[in-house]
């Protein structure tokens, strides 16, 4: 498969590139886009950190991943659930096709369930290494064009870390102990439903820029909705 020319965006296909004016997903009203939930900064509250610039989220019933930007200037009046002042606003830049667990949601350890709730990456791995490298406890050992086609980890790797804890931080229920990830996957036609053993599968394409977009910090918001 070549992955450089796949991509499973839900978009007019533009370039994601920072600094530049990003639009049309499924339509081009910014009312109809998916907008983060007051959930979000619900959990930002309680773990004590601020949103970041980018946000990105995966909703495992709609089997979709979504890249947030910060704007500047805000467009809403709705008001900050972290302190009732007016909220940061953000606009989904991109929508895309995600792949969650096989065996539905859950936060312990060896559930093999995909862990709701609010975390951010707290490592990048693969940068520099070519498309379809395969990954097997984070070192690259192949290549999926070189006979490893089907590998369960590869291109790149954001490892989440869990912000709340006794949820998705700490003892039996800690997502970065548990080595949950968003990460590319052999097989791209599984795309679009669960397919995963916890993690959040992506497009190469889609995967490729955002790992060169969003620093060690951003926030990670996954959802059953």
């Amino acid at each position: 498969m070549t992955f450089a020319n796949r991509s499973n965006r839900l978009d007019n296909g533009f370039p994601l590139r920072e600094n530049e004016r990003v639009n049309g997903l499924v339509t081009d009203s910014p009312a109809l886009r998916p907008r983060l939930p007051r959930a979000f900064f619900l959990a930002c509250r309680r773990a004590g950190v601020a949103p970041t610039r980018f946000v990105l989220t995966a909703s495992v019933a709609r089997q979709r991943a979504a890249f947030f930007k910060r704007i500047d200037q805000p467009v809403t009046s709705s008001l900050n659930p972290l302190n009732g002042t007016q909220a940061p606003d953000y606009l989904c830049q991109r929508e895309f096709l995600a792949s969650t667990s096989r065996f539905g949601i859950g936060q312990a350890n060896g559930s093999n369930r995909t862990p709701l709730g609010l975390h951010r990456v707290a490592r990048k791995v693969g940068g520099g290494q070519p498309i379809g490298t395969v990954f097997k406890a984070r070192r690259p050992i192949g290549f999926t064009w070189a006979g490893v086609a089907d590998a369960g980890i590869v291109h790149r790797i954001l490892w989440l870390e869990g912000l709340e804890p006794g949820w998705n931080r700490g003892g039996e229920v800690d997502s970065f102990r548990r080595c949950i990830y968003i990460h590319g996957f052999g097989d791209e036609t599984t795309l679009g439903r669960p397919m995963s053993l916890g993690c959040v599968h992506l497009a190469a394409a889609d995967l490729m820029p955002l790992f060169e977009l969003v620093p060690v910090g951003t926030l990670v918001w996954i959802s059953e909705r």
